[in-house]
């Protein structure tokens, strides 16, 4: 399944992601590539 994601840079650095279409799954990471990396085991 594909979901979207929303990623966003965090006011402390580093990015925050999301799941609009899954209430809850957000997950964080210091870069770009580790917040996807982590949203994507978080799904």
């Amino acid at each position: 399944m594909k979901f979207k994601v929303v990623l966003e840079m965090a006011e402390e650095g580093g990015f925050t992601v999301y799941v609009p279409s899954l209430p809850g799954c957000i997950s964080q990471g210091e870069t770009r590539s580790e917040a996807l990396k982590n949203i994507n085991q978080a799904i």
